[in-house]
């Protein structure tokens, strides 16, 4: 019996040469049209920081990053495609594929996110909490969206959405955005995660070239207004998911909420700083633009600005971004620890799918008593140097493997 990575069946991740993920090692943006521009607002104080290239990298690899990330990018995708559909069309079939593109979406932004909370070695530090608290808020969004599909009659794909990293978001959303698997750094916050959690109406006006979040999450509530579909608590689950309750769906009240939720906690946001949800907490932009800029957002004379008091900049495992294609040449001891992650990891959505493919509640809990396995190898991965790249680790790679007999 062997493994091998398990080829995602949502949207899949297009390959890029290794000379441009190369440049993501350096700490080079691979987009900086769209989103990436977004994640950037005017009312805000400070340069962006310097970026200081990675040693080991190749010069050229710069060069290559602008046409690698063209390919990375699909365009307008499956979430264009759906939302083409005239509202009226939009029918039971409609939803459970739109709701399949939400689990990839929500899945992933996991790994990017854990790879990043992992790096950071004080975990009680303010950023800490920070990174841990979205961790479990995409692990809520993920189980809502199950539960939402499992409300209409169906049953979430989790680990055939899983994707491949670096690559773009699920369904063409934030077309010109690479998301890639990293310790946490100024550039990953600004060309990863601010780009992913980009609200709807961020500080100050952008234009997207492609279909957003909340876009997209706003077409998904519409057809449930419009088609108004029978409901099924059977099957949904109903356990505490990160800082969160996950509950049965049984309404379009619960649907509006469960779905406002999503929308109000991180990507698709349309509040603003001033409506923060449960806790006060803000939503995950305006989260990591205070991890960004060093500084609490703060409304001023002049609008909202990072001028708040301090959010020092934890001290992170120096994490390389995973090149496409995985790290190449790891000798015979960083082997053992990927295969070790990704047979966890793989463990972990081989059991998600079969919470809610009847296993209920105890399955749930076991992949998440799983998850927290992945843990160890990833901080031994991430405190083991290249050889090739002075000063960076490597880390996970985030891998799902299928079983061959």
């Amino acid at each position: 019996m062997s493994e091998e990575p398990e080829q995602p069946a949502v949207a899949p991740f297009k390959r890029r040469s290794f000379l441009a993920s190369a440049a993501l090692a350096a700490g080079a943006p691979a987009v900086t049209a769209g989103p990436a521009q977004a994640a950037a607002p005017a009312a805000v104080t400070g340069p962006a920081p310097a970026v200081v290239p990675a040693a080991g990298v190749p010069a050229a690899a710069a060069a290559a990053s602008t046409a690698g990330a063209q390919l990375a990018a699909p365009g307008l995708g499956t979430v264009a495609r759906l939302l083409a559909v005239p509202e009226t069309d939009r029918g039971v079939e409609w939803l459970k594929s739109a709701l399949q593109v939400a689990v990839a979406l929500e899945l992933s932004t996991i790994p990017p996110y854990l790879s990043a909370w992992w790096s950071v070695k004080d975990h009680g530090s303010e950023v800490g909490r920070m990174l841990r608290r979205i961790v479990g808020d995409e692990m809520f969004h993920l189980s809502i969206a199950c539960n939402l599909i499992v409300a209409l009659g169906g049953r979430p794909r989790i680990k055939a959405a899983a994707p491949v990293f670096p690559g773009p978001l699920p369904g063409g959303v934030r077309a010109g955005v690479t998301v890639y698997l990293s310790g946490l750094t100024k550039p990953f916050v600004r060309d990863v995660a601010m780009a992913i959690e980009s609200p709807e109406e961020p500080l100050t006006r952008s234009v997207h070239p492609s279909p957003t979040v909340g876009q997209f999450y706003s077409g998904v509530l519409n057809a449930f207004r419009v088609v108004r579909p029978d409901l099924t608590a059977r099957g949904q689950l109903s356990v505490h998911v990160g800082g969160d309750d996950l509950r049965p769906i049984e309404t379009l009240d619960d649907v509006e909420s469960a779905i406002g939720i999503i929308k109000e906690q991180g990507e698709g946001t349309d509040g603003t700083p001033e409506d923060p949800f449960e806790n006060d907490e803000r939503a995950h932009y305006y989260a990591f633009g205070e991890i960004y800029h060093g500084r609490e957002l703060r409304e001023t004379d002049d609008g909202y600005r990072y001028v708040g008091g301090p959010v020092p900049f934890p001290d992170a495992r120096p994490m390389a971004p995973v090149p496409v294609g995985g790290w190449p040449n790891p000798s015979p001891e960083v082997k053992v620890l990927l295969h070790r992650f990704d047979a966890t990891y793989s463990s972990v959505l081989d059991t998600l799918d079969a919470a809610w493919a009847g296993g209920g509640e105890r399955a749930l809990k076991a992949a998440v008593h799983s998850m927290h396995g992945l843990e160890r190898p990833a901080v031994e991965l991430m405190e083991t140097p290249i050889p090739y790249a002075p000063g960076s680790t490597y880390g996970p790679q985030f891998r799902a493997l299928r079983r061959r007999i």
